[in-house]
């Protein structure tokens, strides 16, 4: 049997005063101001990976100390100079099942061994998962335990042309044993996701403005039947709740200040060709998310390992992992090697000019002051496919480590740096990873 219609004006005497009058509606996430935080620095990580080593000649400098040269793959950080340590001699020192490619990508951030899988590798033992947690979700977990320190995701992780396949190639993050988490790699994804919550504020406001205008209407074209049905304070106090909800959401809005969606370009596609604007993308809702204080913990991964993109825009045809792997005396592979790492190196220093730009709420420090970023690589020579000497240059501030140099470590495990970032961020953890590699402490830098 078909009911009766529902008439607006019914619903408007009836449900709407239920449904408006529901404990807690105030908590509901889009009623919330975003939390203005505290006025002390926020110590922030992002840590962000480029595929298939590095180039031997171009990229490590000669010198030692605050002297050292920033040959053509590291010119872009020049403005950076005095926020820029380069480290060479950390090594990834996990062994066990899987190739290095594969060991070089799932164990670089947690340190541990892969699981027995069925994935094969390159002439290598299958494998699975990783064992553990990496160093950036072991980071994130520790701030999100505090209320001083916690914010609405924690974390974010961003991806560029990260292929879909789930295997250790492909993640580098993980949120515990056999627990990857895949980057969002689709900046109109990450955008929805950073900024969903203002939209729904404003579509609520929207639909409130409508029942507030239906209500006035109901009060002035039926008094005397309001009268009858008793229900002239119903409808009063209804109005209020709507009044105040309104209040509630345009409060909201305003108090999130800098909470404000930034414009993308429309309709990029996913494509190789268009990776200069998907990076540039990322890298901007990355900021926008620090800015905003959604997260202090962020991941950026470029491609994956063995990612094999054709740069065509720097004049490079060839595949990435495939020039990897042409011997260091071809001289033409080798040039084209160093654009290469020279436009990921200009990615992070666009990242950290805008964290420059962003200011500190309450303070005269940038971002940038109070942000450490780490750029690193699965291997330290793609030909070689060793996991010794990876590439690693750390770009920020307020982290305690003696910035503005290039220094030389004895072979230490990449868990002993990530120990010494954990330790800077007030996470006092004796070990990370696989304990054996851990016996020395965190590195001194």
């Amino acid at each position: 049997m078909i009911g009766k219609p529902i008439v607006r004006r019914d619903f408007l005497l009836s449900s709407a005063g239920t449904l408006l009058t529901i404990p807690g509606w105030r908590g509901l996430p889009w009623c919330l101001p975003s939390d203005a935080g505290s006025r002390t620095a926020k110590k922030r990580l992002i840590i962000v990976f480029s595929p298939n080593g590095m180039v031997t000649e171009g990229f490590w400098p000669t010198t030692e100390g605050p002297e050292f040269e920033m040959d053509c793959v590291l010119k872009p950080l020049e403005n950076f100079r005095d926020k820029t340590l380069v480290v060479k001699g950390i090594c990834n020192k996990v062994r066990g099942d899987g190739d290095n490619h594969m060991r070089g990508m799932s164990c670089l951030l947690t340190g541990n061994e892969l699981f027995p899988g069925n994935i094969q590798g390159g002439s290598d033992t299958p494998a699975g998962w990783a064992k553990g947690i990496s160093i950036d979700q072991e980071i994130k977990n520790y701030l999100q335990a505090n209320d001083h320190s916690r914010t609405r995701f924690g974390s974010l992780e961003y991806g560029v042309l990260v292929h879909n396949e789930a295997n250790p190639w492909t993640r580098m993050v993980y949120a515990g044993p056999n627990q990857p988490i895949p980057p969002i790699s689709d900046p109109y994804r990450m955008y929805d996701k950073l900024h969903g919550s203002i939209k729904d504020r404003e579509k609520l406001m929207e639909v409130l403005d409508l029942v507030k205008h239906d209500y006035d209407r109901l009060a002035l074209s039926d008094r005397e039947l309001l009268r009858r049905l008793d229900a002239v304070e119903l409808l009063s106090r209804n109005r209020q709740y709507v009044d105040d909800m309104h209040e509630d959401l345009r409060t909201a809005l305003q108090s999130s200040g800098t909470m404000v969606p930034i414009q993308l370009p429309v309709n990029v596609p996913l494509t190789s060709e268009k990776m200069p604007e998907i990076a540039k993308m990322q890298i901007d809702l990355l900021v926008n998310g620090f800015v905003n204080d959604l997260n202090r913990v962020a991941t950026l991964q470029f491609t994956q390992s063995v990612g094999d993109v054709r740069m065509r825009w720097l004049e490079v045809d060839e595949g990435h992992h495939h020039l990897s792997h042409e011997p260091d005396a071809n001289e033409s592979a080798q040039e084209k090697l160093r654009r290469i790492n020279t436009w990921y190196c200009e990615q992070i220093a666009y990242l950290a000019e805008q964290l420059e730009k962003a200011k500190e709420p309450g303070s005269n420090q940038s971002l940038l002051d109070n942000t450490l970023i780490v750029w690193t690589n699965e291997l330290g020579h793609g030909g070689s496919h060793t996991l010794a000497n990876l590439p690693m240059v750390m770009v920020g501030g307020g982290f305690g480590f003696e910035m503005g140099r290039y220094t030389i470590v004895d072979r230490v495990s990449t868990t002993r740096l990530w120990l010494a970032i954990a330790h800077a961020m007030g996470h006092e953890i004796d070990s990370f990873g696989l304990a054996e590699l851990c016996k020395d402490g965190p590195v001194v830098l």
